[in-house]
């Protein structure tokens, strides 16, 4: 995957856990669930930008 496409992931799953914080305890599943993908897709992101 290209730093674009990883970086627009990276977007949409922060935004998906703003949103998810709106309706649902910080510790809820699904909010939690949403910060670890986050999570993932920064460890990846900066992986990949380290090797460059």
């Amino acid at each position: 995957m290209d730093n674009y496409n990883l970086l627009k992931k990276i977007e949409q799953c922060r935004n998906e856990m703003i949103t998810l914080s709106y309706s649902h305890d910080y510790t809820s599943d699904a909010v939690v669930k949403s910060s670890k993908r986050l999570d993932s897709l920064l460890n990846t992101y900066h992986k990949t930008v380290k090797s460059a």
